[in-house]
């Protein structure tokens, strides 16, 4: 799982080298389409094409416009603020969860639980620091509002978990990715510089890998036990902006991340105490979505 955040933490830094040049779109594009090759090859050397197969239509559909929403959101985010900022707002999207997993799932949330959602809410306010010298706005939309998306994406992967293959799911959702951010990029595609092709030839690869190294860890070892470890992507953030553009990250910035990340380990712990996270078996969207 280290390995994993680690792959996936190069992805972002090439997304992040590209969005100067391209529209959030035209990355998000072509972030799904570096990464077809590298997932279909597989399947085709192993005569495995049948797992693609789709069950319920609806909800790979709805699944792709959450995929759409939520790289164009991440993608625009990263090119108005740094790694850390951005990657301190997305760690909301797990107490964001267990908000949505009362209102669609029904689930129960101890009141510890809701005021860990608050106060890890607050973390993300520190983060914003709503001051003339705090996030543009439209980042911060960008940023909380591809968190959520991300949310949402997880919670459905527990309805389609029971029809669809894991095979499927990631596939359709680069697919969704790549055409849907393609039609909307094409009035406005900028032509692709010859030294761009080995970033993106790097989005594919590193994307890649993450996604099967994250899925491996999923395999060997319990949710409960391998999600926290998503957190070190804090640390790839802040190595990456200081060592590539320079930055360093705020004090507001390090206060919301432990305000963030205590109260996702919280919900995390008193869901793995209470049995709510089962030791096998556990749906994750994780090996599916970018950007974590």
């Amino acid at each position: 799982m280290l390995m994993a955040v680690a792959f996936l933490s190069v992805l972002d830094v090439l997304l992040k080298l590209l969005t100067p040049h391209y529209s959030a779109m035209q990355v998000s594009t072509l972030r799904g389409i570096a990464s077809i090759p590298f997932v279909l090859v597989p399947l085709i050397a192993r005569g495995r094409l049948g797992r693609l197969r789709i069950r319920r239509w609806d909800l790979h559909l709805l699944r792709g416009a959450l995929a759409i929403l939520m790289m164009v959101g991440f993608t625009y985010a990263l090119r108005g603020s740094s790694l850390s900022n951005v990657y301190t707002l997305y760690m909301v999207a797990p107490l964001l969860v267990t908000a949505l997993s009362v209102l669609l799932l029904k689930e129960q949330v101890s009141l510890g639980g809701w005021i860990a959602v608050t106060v890890g809410l607050l973390g993300a306010v520190c983060v914003l620091r709503p001051s003339p010298q705090g996030l543009p706005l439209g980042v911060a939309f960008a940023a909380l509002g591809s968190a959520a998306c991300y949310a949402v994406n997880y919670v459905m992967t527990r309805f389609m978990a029971a029809t669809e293959t894991p095979e499927s799911m990631v596939f359709w959702f680069l697919a969704a990715l790549s055409v849907g951010c393609g039609a909307m990029a094409l009035p406005g595609w900028r032509p692709i510089a010859g030294s761009d092709w080995v970033l993106i030839f790097g989005l594919g690869l590193s994307g890649a890998v993450g996604q099967y190294l994250l899925t491996k860890a999923f395999v060997l070892a319990p949710a409960s036990v391998v999600a926290p470890f998503d957190y070190t992507a804090l640390l790839w953030g802040a190595m990456f902006d200081w060592l590539v553009w320079s930055a360093r990250a705020p004090l507001a910035t390090i206060v919301g991340a432990v305000l963030i990340v205590g109260s996702g380990l919280y919900v995390m712990l008193r869901a793995h105490r209470s049995g709510q996270i089962a030791t096998d078996n556990v749906p994750t969207a994780l090996p599916a979505d970018p950007p974590l």
